[in-house]
């Protein structure tokens, strides 16, 4: 079976077999591919596509366009030979066969940012997300004669920016709640190269710097977003970017740096030593999209409500809501 695998985060490109497509003879073949992959949750009416892709043309000769265009589709990925078809074509309708051997990169990038763990993707699933999105959404790919084309791409780029950007924000407060700067400052730098107006990127940027012991580059940061905000909206940082700003300037302790994440936790009266191995593994489950409920059990005073405000502590920066229930369960 010939796996066809198609990649529409960043520049378009298809492969049949593991060989790149290269026989596709328009942009208008290439569009009717990824309009397809992308919704294939339904059939087309060929009618609409035809005036999807050739809106100003006489109905007769959009279908006719169509029906061309489909027929270099099939050739170009194999479909005629490809069991299952990769494509399920009738006289009214056209749709990707989703049952058949191919893959979309789209589709595994939004299976891994709307993973569930208790409401909230696990963060080894939105690394494997941000690992898919090279770039924006049939990047560089435009169809001049096709409006109602290109307003659909638009709102499909915005959408998974959008899906991005935040899926890299929480990694990045991932990573620096966990004092590993280097890949907080990784995921940062790539929230700024995509949305370079976003403060709060270049806030957690600034931070995995000054963290990392580059207070100087922490400065620059500053000074470079500064300049954006004055350049193209002509606006100023705000409060909390200057603040940052001068709390990294005047040298201040950096655990005055980072944002104290929202939450209705106990503070804790001793300090929590050892039971690191069940500590660890609490995390592990705790990351694992299967697990919708984490019991601990054990007899009075063996430490089960210290163990689950530890782990519950470790645990605020992957939750977007700050309330933990916490059960307990003596034998």
């Amino acid at each position: 079976m010939a796996h066809l695998s198609l990649s529409l985060l960043g520049p378009f490109q298809v492969t049949l077999a593991g060989e790149p497509v290269t026989d596709f003879e328009s942009d208008k073949v290439r569009a009717l591919l990824a309009y397809l992959a992308v919704e294939a949750h339904r059939p087309h009416r060929r009618e609409v596509l035809a005036g999807l892709l050739w809106p100003d043309w006489p109905d007769r000769a959009a279908r006719t366009n169509l029906r061309n265009t489909l027929a270099n589709l099939r050739q170009a990925i194999g479909n005629r030979t490809a069991a299952p078809p990769f494509l399920l074509i009738t006289r009214e309708t056209i749709q990707i066969n989703t049952a058949s051997d191919y893959w979309l990169d789209v589709a595994a990038f939004r299976a891994s940012v709307e993973a569930d763990q208790a409401g909230q993707p696990a963060v080894r699933q939105l690394e494997e997300a941000v690992a898919l999105y090279r770039g924006s959404f049939l990047e560089g790919f435009f169809l001049k004669d096709s409006p109602a084309f290109e307003d659909w791409s638009l709102i499909m780029r915005e959408r998974l920016q959008r899906q991005a950007l935040a899926a890299l924000h929480r990694l990045a407060g991932y990573y620096e709640q966990r004092g590993e700067y280097e890949q907080a400052q990784s995921y940062a730098w790539r929230q700024v190269e995509l949305e370079p107006w976003d403060e709060e990127a270049h806030q957690q940027l600034m931070r995995a710097l000054a963290f990392n012991n580059q207070r100087s580059a922490a400065l620059a940061q500053y000074e470079t977003c500064r300049r954006l905000l004055a350049e193209e909206l002509g606006v100023e940082p705000a409060k909390e970017t200057t603040r940052l700003y001068e709390r990294i300037r005047d040298g201040a302790e950096l655990s005055a740096l980072s944002p104290a994440p929202p939450h209705n936790l106990p503070a804790p009266l001793t300090p929590f030593v050892g039971r690191e191995a069940e500590l660890a593994e609490l995390e592990d489950r705790l990351q694992d999209p299967a697990c919708r409920l984490l019991t601990l059990v054990g007899p009075g005073g063996s430490g089960k409500t210290r163990l689950a405000l530890e782990a519950a502590a470790t645990q605020i920066n992957n939750f977007d809501h700050g309330v933990f229930f916490i059960p307990l369960a003596p034998l």
